[in-house]
């Protein structure tokens, strides 16, 4: 290899006394610079900030054991969460926001009624298909249609005045869940495990109960990882189909049992000792321990018929449709995973196999009354049980409760007279248990329901607030993926603090 018999003028440089000084003079300068920033607070910190002007804050998480419990930003009003997810968009006109003008106008067309919404021409406006009237001691007006929730109204703190960014049932889900409209980011019960883990060691960190009739419109985003580890996916199974391959197969004794885990054990072990670092190897063996320890907390978690006769009675396990009945079931399955310790528990009341439209979920373009009744029939009396349980038991001074649907339904009627078409920009949620006010109710829509009016509140406050009560904040929890800080509320969101008790 032919070399040059000298150096570059650059190189020369380097290593020319004089210019050495010079350069090392400016270096040594600097160094000293950044220090006095430093220490005046004008230099930025070893973690990158985001626009909040706040430090990043992701736990530190054992990848052998990713489900240890963490601590979070601060002390938390509640432990565990249980969200109670209702697909299809839920009537807030004939449910929980009391609209007495829709009962004068009832029939007719007032002036700034839209011509056509989301699935086409507009009718005239309908009083709710259920009379209203006062509940519990602080008289809160709820509708006929779910009147064991009513029962409990004391206890919940509604939000009457959501609105989201879509009037589509996947991209709602995908928003309400994950705080994207868009596929591939991670839940919000992924979000809550990815932070503080778990204080059961024999259960998934966060299971998903879907409706018994399948999973809804987005499936698996409404509890799915996106980008963060696969350890925070949400497990999903229901009191009828318990987690596939946990039975011990025939002939195969405890024993047999325990020693082949023993053997996976040492050899699982010498593996990771071989890439030490390797977060997803670490992920997956951690993910195959806990589904060894589930083999045996799993089949004493799924026996129901434990429970008593009056806690059957109570659910509505042995009465009403078959689908009913079977909703009672997983209800009851919440509540155990919850009294086990299991941090985020979602529970579906509805599905989309077919299209829904009132006939698997919610979601009624025709025939309110029928579908919205059949809907009701099926989640009031389990999820009033499971409230009312939860709270005899003590259970929500630790636990939160998320009543939630993706948007509301329009206080007029479509162009076929019987149904009520998606309203993005008005809809009701409410909270209950740890940390949340009583009894309270929280923002306005317009006199007829159709618009969130007063202290309006996005999707993105929503999920800040329910992350504040689960000690985080929402504006420092966050993910390095793809060049981006990410985080459940993107970069909006403000905790309603009129919630907090």
């Amino acid at each position: 290899m032919n070399r040059p018999e000298s150096l570059s003028p650059v190189g020369r440089q380097l290593l020319d006394r004089r210019s050495f000084m010079r350069n090392t003079g400016f270096a040594l300068g600097g160094v000293g610079l950044a220090q006095l920033l430093a220490r005046d607070g004008h230099a930025a910190s070893d973690n990158p900030t985001e626009f909040s002007g706040k430090a990043p804050i992701r736990p530190a998480i054992d990848h052998n054991n990713p489900y240890l419990p963490r601590s979070g930003h601060f002390e938390p009003a509640a432990k565990q969460v249980l969200i109670i997810y209702c697909p299809g968009a839920v009537s807030h006109v004939d449910t929980f926001d009391y609209k007495p003008d829709l009962a004068k106008f009832h029939g007719q067309k007032p002036p700034g009624i839209p011509a056509v919404t989301f699935e086409g021409p507009t009718g005239n406006i309908a009083k709710p298909f259920w009379d209203f009237r006062p509940r519990g001691k602080s008289g809160k007006m709820v509708s006929d249609l779910l009147p064991n929730l009513g029962s409990h109204v004391d206890e919940f703190c509604f939000v009457h005045s959501l609105h989201t960014q879509t009037s589509a049932h996947p991209q709602g889900e995908n928003f309400m869940n994950t705080g994207f409209t868009m596929e591939g980011f991670p839940s919000f019960g992924s979000w809550v495990t990815y932070a503080l883990g778990s204080e059961c060691d024999e259960l998934p960190a966060f299971v998903a109960i879907n409706d018994p009739r399948g999973m809804a419109r987005s499936g698996k985003n409404n509890f799915g990882n996106g980008f963060l580890p696969a350890a925070f996916q949400g497990t999903g199974f229901t009191a009828k189909s318990p987690p596939s391959n946990l039975r011990r197969p025939k002939g195969y004794s405890a024993a047999d049992d325990r020693a082949t885990i023993s053997l996976l054990e040492r050899l699982n072990g010498n593996h990771l000792d071989r890439y030490p670092g390797d977060a997803d190897l670490a992920a997956r063996i951690a993910s195959y321990e806990l589904a060894g320890k589930m083999q045996s907390s799993v089949p004493d978690m799924m026996e129901l018929s434990s429970e008593p006769t009056s806690i059957h009675k109570e659910y509505g396990t042995d009465t009403g449709t078959e689908v009913k009945r079977e909703y009672a079931k997983n209800c009851i399955l919440a509540r155990r995973l919850l009294e086990k310790g299991v941090r985020v528990v979602q529970l579906f009341n509805g599905s989309d196999p077919s299209g829904g439209n009132g006939i698997t979920n919610w979601d009624s373009h025709s025939n309110i009354a029928d579908t919205h009744a059949m809907q009701a029939e099926i989640m009031d009396q389990p999820t009033a049980a499971l409230i009312g349980d939860l709270k005899r038991r003590g259970m929500l001074d630790d636990t939160l409760i998320v009543w939630a649907t993706e948007f509301g339904r329009m206080p007029f009627l479509q162009g076929n007279g019987t149904g009520r078409d998606h309203n993005p920009d008005a809809f009701t949620c409410f909270l209950a248990g740890a940390g949340v006010k009583k009894a309270h109710s929280y923002g306005q829509s317009d006199r007829f329901g159709a618009k969130a009016e007063i202290d309006p509140v996005e999707v993105y406050d929503f999920n800040a607030t329910i992350l504040h009560l689960m000690g985080l904040d929402h504006e420092r929890l966050s993910y390095y993926h793809n060049g981006i800080e990410r985080r459940l509320t993107n970069v909006h969101g403000h905790v309603i603090k009129d919630l907090l008790a």
